[in-house]
């Protein structure tokens, strides 16, 4: 497969090479390095990539794409709420064990 043909695959499933990457379970520099020709997929990832574009775009895991959190920091109730975070320790344990489930959107 050709780098000029990976770049066609992500637009025929309209996806970034991060997601792409995800759906193979590969390093998003991989599938960059195949798109620039600086690395070459093996057959195993050929055939999985052949059976994506088959798939369609539905085949491709995407990230909720979410508020912009630092948009949230201007609402005051999210002030509020961080001051009372702050000030209660029971509060912000609390915070703390439910906020583990959740990804840190620094790390997108």
């Amino acid at each position: 497969m050709t780098p000029d043909e990976i770049k066609a695959l992500r637009r025929e499933l309209s996806c970034t090479a991060k997601e792409l990457a995800g759906a193979l379970s590969l390093e998003q520099a991989t599938v960059l390095g195949w798109e620039k020709g600086d690395l070459f997929p093996t057959k195993h990832y050929v055939d999985a990539m052949n059976v994506l574009r088959e798939k369609g775009p539905s085949a491709i895991p995407r990230k909720s794409r979410g508020e912009d959190p630092v948009k949230a920091l201007a609402d005051p109730a999210v002030w509020q709420l961080v001051r009372k975070i702050a000030a209660h320790k029971k509060l912000r344990d609390a915070v703390a064990k439910l906020a583990a489930a959740y990804p840190d959107p620094a790390e997108d």
